[in-house]
């Protein structure tokens, strides 16, 4: 069985810096594109970027030249670099793979920005 563990969420300030991490427990991650989600209460579940398996990105209006998506493959690991973090950018995160597949979903990490 597949799983996905998101890492490296935590409180931090408006303007400050995290960056989230995404280990698959299997090699499919280095064939497939992948995305990082997030969700707040009563919301949508959202992507806000995306990264193929030949490392193009893309990212949400809302995140544009903050958040930084990045993949290591020898690793099977994902990264979410967010910089400059706003108030809006609370929400828990997940990864998956884009379009996402359902059993993949995580239990996902808290982020919370606020002073």
């Amino acid at each position: 069985q597949v799983r996905v563990v998101e890492s490296g969420g935590g409180l931090v300030q408006p303007g400050g810096s995290l960056r989230l991490s995404c280990l698959a427990s299997a090699r499919f991650l280095s064939f497939a594109a992948m995305g990082w989600y997030r969700q707040t209460p009563g919301k949508e579940r959202e992507l806000v970027a995306e990264i193929t398996s030949g490392g193009r990105t893309n990212y949400a209006d809302s995140v544009k030249d903050r958040f930084t998506i990045s993949r290591d493959d020898v690793k099977n690991t994902v990264y979410l670099q967010m910089n400059n973090l706003k108030s809006e950018d609370t929400a828990v995160y997940y990864c998956n793979t884009d379009p996402p597949y359902k059993p993949y979903w995580g239990q996902g990490t808290q982020v919370t920005v606020s002073s």
